[in-house]
């Protein structure tokens, strides 16, 4: 159903059904990853979480990593103010 490696890739489904009875896979929810070590970066006027995500991972594709890390939802939300600072996790998986 997702994308290999997709933070959601081995979170179970479930089958419901919807307002008419038709069936609806869905998931309930994600618990959100052990993190064992952080550095902090403090957000600058240019940056977006794929490109943090680039910047310390190599990979842009592991930007929820950050988000998770800094438990929201919206991973936009991570660089909408310079000179906010946040957690990224050293190991990104």
């Amino acid at each position: 159903m997702f994308e290999r490696g997709s933070r959601y890739e081995k979170v179970p489904t479930y089958t419901v059904p919807d307002a008419q009875g038709q069936p609806v896979t869905i998931i309930k929810g994600r618990p959100l990853p052990e993190v064992e070590g952080v550095v902090t970066r403090t957000i600058l006027q240019q940056d977006r979480v794929d490109l943090l995500a680039y910047e310390c991972y190599r990979r842009a594709d592991l930007f929820w990593r950050i988000a998770d890390a800094n438990e929201v939802m919206d991973p936009a939300e991570l660089t909408n103010e310079v000179g906010k600072t946040v957690e990224i996790p050293t190991q990104p998986e």
